[in-house]
């Protein structure tokens, strides 16, 4: 791994780690979302505590941030596991950020923006999966769950070679929704409708 490599992956972690959630509520004089809804500072609780404009904002910001690290590592040739890094260090910023206290979201959306740069066939397959289960559970938390499960299978499908990067990020991903996954077995999971939680 090259001096240059382990650069863009501590840039990936800093830029991971601008919390646009929080940022977005104090802004819009919304609570902040660490201490209201569901304690999660992503765009779904922003969605619950503040509405929507600020939610497609947040949701918007945590997508380009995993594109824009991925895409401009993409482009000075870094191999697939490399990327597979970059994506990942993204996500720990934003699930872990320094600037926030190291308290942060789940990191979906920024995956998604990670997965973004393989190919708009991936990405379009990925949101038919996850506004599917979304549609027909309500469950924002489950919609996830099933889409990085299967983002694995659907880029080896796709681009084989990016296959192992994806599982890595992917696992990062279920490994956050642990608590979410124990709550939707017993049956106490928000749905995403439900904003006065």
């Amino acid at each position: 791994m090259t001096g240059l490599t382990i650069l863009i992956i501590a840039c990936a972690y800093l830029l991971g780690s601008v919390s646009s959630a929080i940022i977005i509520c104090h802004i819009f004089n919304a609570p902040d979302p660490r201490t209201q809804g569901s304690g999660n500072p992503g765009a779904t609780n922003v969605l619950r505590v503040a509405g929507k404009i600020p939610a497609i904002l947040v949701l918007v910001f945590d997508v380009l941030k995993g594109t824009v690290m991925v895409w401009g590592a993409y482009f000075i040739n870094l191999a697939p596991v490399e990327l597979g890094l970059v994506a990942i260090a993204v996500c720990l910023g934003h699930i872990f950020p320094l600037f926030f206290n190291f308290s942060g979201g789940k990191g979906v959306a920024t995956a998604f923006g990670a997965f973004l740069p393989i190919g708009l066939d991936l990405s379009a397959l990925l949101i038919i999966v996850w506004l599917s289960i979304l549609f027909i559970s309500g469950y924002s938390s489950l919609a996830a769950i099933v889409t990085v499960t299967l983002a694995p299978l659907l880029t080896w499908y796709i681009k084989a070679e990016y296959a192992l990067p994806v599982a890595m990020l992917s696992l990062l991903i279920l490994f956050k929704h642990r608590s979410n996954l124990i709550r939707l077995l017993k049956g106490q999971e928000p749905k995403i409708k439900d904003r006065n939680l």
